[in-house]
């Protein structure tokens, strides 16, 4: 029973974690126009119509990275914790 309940508190801490880094993280809405070349061609590359949706996955895993790393950094900091 311990068992699930620290699986189901890391999967709540990582949600929560890449929420709040949607919400605090916010993505650049104004393109430069290397910017928009860059999003243009790799959606002709990738056969994709709208450049957004490309922005839209390059921003979320850019989120999943900094809630992944916030993740990695809270749980060594409580081991850390926990063996003093």
């Amino acid at each position: 029973m311990a068992t699930l309940v620290r699986r189901l508190f890391k999967i709540g801490l990582f949600i929560s974690l890449f929420l709040m880094s949607v919400r605090y993280v916010p993505p650049n809405n104004v393109w430069t126009e290397n910017e928009s070349n860059a999003y243009w061609a790799a959606s002709d590359w990738l056969g994709v119509r709208d450049p957004r949706d490309i922005y839209f996955v390059f921003w979320v895993t850019i989120e999943l990275i900094v809630a992944v790393l916030a993740y990695v950094a809270i749980m060594k900091l409580w081991r850390w914790y926990r063996t003093k």
